[in-house]
């Protein structure tokens, strides 16, 4: 089998590795010139996956319709906001037979649609319904040093999310199966919005029990949201939503979490974003979620207060004071 990675940071590099690794010969498009000659010619990524060598059956390539054409199963992981403008231009070259898995994660700002909703926009119905996602908790380098690690792959059609279960599974790496795309969606997303808060606790200097009132809670806003938009309130409590987002709230590797440590030592978002090399999905995230939310009439006060942090300018120990004095309501199931 012939595989087609889209995208070259570092969970894009580390699950094409993967694959590479169990003998399939893998293609990885990268938008850079400079990183692409790098992996062709040192079998390494140094800008995205720092100190690890990389299988010889992976090669790059900048152009992404070579990375798609022919190939048997295409893995799309671009940042969420990428995504549109990129499949628009490769959708020509995705054979209709081709199992397209997608690793994406994020919600479309401009549209408000999740990953797997702007697929259904963009591809015909025998690739869209065929679709499966995978998300989870996952640090890539962890993968890469091949660590165990447990994720969730989700599809409308069974039979393509069992063979992907098999494709990628190894003695280290295990998928697991699921039919609710939309609950692995908003977990996968709004986690990242929660560990923005959780770093942004911890740089403030609280404790254990502020990073587990947060957790619990975005907890709920995200099931609350999930189940809003047709998603199972279980899935939530699986992989794809407590796990996943525990990993982003407590780990080191957290992109989003480092950047909410950041804000809450005091430091702007826009300094942060400049010298971050890979996207931390969070911060357009949070814009997203908070549209959504009251579009949907979500009560998500989490996603709220860290909205007018990000893009309000409101002080961070302002925003938490509005967490804790805010009304007080029964307790509700989630």
């Amino acid at each position: 089998m012939n595989i087609g990675v889209i995208g070259g940071g570092s969970w894009g590099t580390t699950l094409a590795n993967l694959l590479a690794s169990k003998g399939y010969k893998t293609s990885l498009w990268v938008y850079e010139e400079i990183l692409c000659r790098e992996i062709n010619e040192s079998h390494k990524n140094s800008t995205y996956l720092p100190g690890f060598t990389l299988s010889e059956n992976l090669s790059a390539t900048n152009d992404v319709k070579e990375a798609i054409d022919g190939k048997a199963l295409v893995l799309w992981v671009t940042p969420s906001h990428v995504t549109r403008r990129v499949l628009t231009e490769a959708k020509p070259c995705i054979s209709p037979d081709a199992i397209m898995v997608s690793a994406t994660k994020g919600i479309e700002v401009d549209t408000l649609k999740t990953n797997s909703e702007v697929i259904e926009e963009l591809l015909p119905p025998e690739i869209s319904e065929k679709v499966v996602y995978l998300s989870g908790p996952s640090f890539a380098r962890e993968v890469a040093a091949e660590q165990p690690t447990a994720v969730t792959v989700a599809s409308k059609h069974v039979p393509s999310a069992s063979k992907v279960q098999e494709i990628f599974s190894t003695t280290f790496f295990r998928a697991y199966t699921s039919t609710d795309i939309i609950g692995l969606e908003i977990g996968g997303s709004i986690k990242n919005v929660i560990a923005l808060g959780a770093g942004i606790s911890d740089g403030l200097g609280f404790g254990s029990n502020a990073r587990a009132a947060l957790i619990t809670r975005g907890l709920a806003e995200m099931t609350r949201l999930g189940v809003a938009m047709g998603a199972d309130a279980l899935t939530f409590a699986g992989l794809s939503g407590l796990g996943d987002l525990v990993l982003t709230c407590t780990g080191d590797l957290s992109r989003n979490r480092t950047v909410g440590l950041r804000l809450g030592k005091g430091e702007k978002i826009e300094d942060i974003l400049s010298e971050m090399k890979m996207v931390a999905e969070g911060v357009k995230t949070t814009k997203a979620a908070h549209q959504l939310s009251k579009k949907l009439g979500v009560d998500m006060p989490i996603v709220e207060n860290i909205y007018a942090i990000l893009y309000e300018k409101m002080p961070a120990k302002k925003a938490v004071a509005s967490l804790m004095t805010r009304e007080l309501k029964e307790e509700i199931r989630f």
